[in-house]
């Protein structure tokens, strides 16, 4: 048996400890029970030594419930205290209503409103059992009249099936912020990759650019060559650059265009001493298409600067009717060591997530990259 909440209304989800009186609040509601055992002790029906007694098993009972409404606790959780509390105030709705009859009877209701709202519906429904036998049995004991016990067992039935309902709906609230915060999270967890990924592919690009143009400055400026001033502007440009691309990308506002990324790649590769054919055949690209291919060619560009030391390298773009095909075929060595690095697995996933396909790996001539999305990748945007 657990006990999983107490009378907490307001702020659902919030926080799981809710403040002490929003729970006094709730329980508030249901006080207005003990007028009757009090009204007894106040008109005289119950006198002397056992109006005494009465009263303290009136504020014992208030302790317990006190108690067991109020400890402070994690939601869902519990402890000794807040068994043996319950536990109090079930013996005493039991006991005081056997003492003292009539308007002690309102007690097993209340008690079924504090099992409705703090136990599992399976105990809840057992304790509203008991408490409906008690209310019959003291009602059959003492006399009571026919027609009010009849009452009293209606009262406990509807009251502990409406906060069981009540309870219930408090569950199903805390439930559906806890999944709002994991959506939260996971979002926050995705963008964390997102940023990564893109820091990844738009670094690896420029900063094997920047390597390269850094060797051939100082080559050149070894030999006295005025062009080494060239290539250190285009060191700071390439930088520059970066540094843009690197926030757009933190930010999420970057538009990554395969017409600029083809012309960058063929920059970087020209640079580094390989001929760059590009072809292109079909209608213009469908923005998303574009955009997926732009990351495409960075990557296939980025791993012929710093694997293949290729000769040559063809960069193909082809659109039709049914999807986009990318090819990127180089001469180089990279075949010979290839292996999967981080920048290929993302892009994969980026492609599979549009329902397309990657393939890479050694060809006749060198190694050839493949990139396929389907066309419906662009009629969805």
């Amino acid at each position: 048996m657990r006990i999983d909440s107490i009378f907490t209304f307001g702020g659902a989800g919030a926080q799981e400890r809710p403040l002490r009186w929003r729970r006094l609040a709730g329980m508030s509601v249901g006080l207005v029970y003990l007028f009757f055992p009090v009204m007894d002790i106040v008109t005289g029906e119950v006198t002397g030594a056992r109006a005494v007694w009465g009263a303290l098993g009136l504020i014992a009972y208030v302790a317990c419930f006190l108690t067991t409404a109020l400890v402070p606790k994690e939601y869902g959780e519990s402890t000794p205290l807040t068994y043996g509390s319950m536990g109090g105030a079930t013996l005493l709705a039991v006991g005081l209503p056997f003492l003292f009859g009539g308007g002690w009877l309102t007690l097993p209701i209340y008690t079924t409103v504090i099992y409705s709202m703090a136990l599992r519906p399976a105990w809840a429904l057992l304790g509203m059992l008991v408490m409906g036998a008690v209310v019959a049995l003291v009602g059959l004991l003492r006399q009571h009249d026919p027609a009010g016990t009849v009452v009293l067992l209606f009262q406990v039935v509807t009251l502990g099936i409406l906060f069981m309902s009540v309870r219930n709906t408090r569950m199903l609230m805390l439930q559906l912020h806890q999944a709002r915060d994991e959506v939260a999270r996971l979002a926050a967890s995705e963008e964390r990759l997102r940023i990564a990924r893109d820091l990844h592919d738009l670094l690896g690009h420029s900063l094997s650019l920047i390597v390269l143009k850094s060797e051939l400055a100082g080559r050149l400026a070894e030999n006295g060559a005025e062009r080494a001033v060239t290539e250190i502007l285009d060191i700071e440009s390439v930088a520059r650059q970066a540094l843009v691309e690197v926030r757009d990308a933190v930010s999420g506002y970057r538009q990554r265009g395969l017409a600029g990324e083809l012309d960058g790649a063929r920059a970087a590769l020209e640079a580094a001493g390989t001929q760059v054919t590009v072809r292109l055949a079909g209608t213009p690209l469908p923005d998303a298409v574009d955009g997926l291919l732009g990351w495409a060619v960075r990557e296939g560009a980025t791993n012929v600067l710093r694997h293949a030391r290729a000769a040559r390298c063809e960069i193909t773009v082809v659109h039709d009717e049914e999807a986009t095909v990318l090819e990127i075929m180089d001469d180089g060595r990279g075949a010979a060591a290839y292996g999967p690095g981080s920048g290929l697995s993302g892009l994969t996933e980026r492609v599979e997530a549009a329902g397309g396909a990657v393939a890479a790996g050694p060809c006749e001539t060198g190694f050839a990259l493949r990139v396929r999305v389907p066309r419906a990748v662009g009629s969805r945007t």
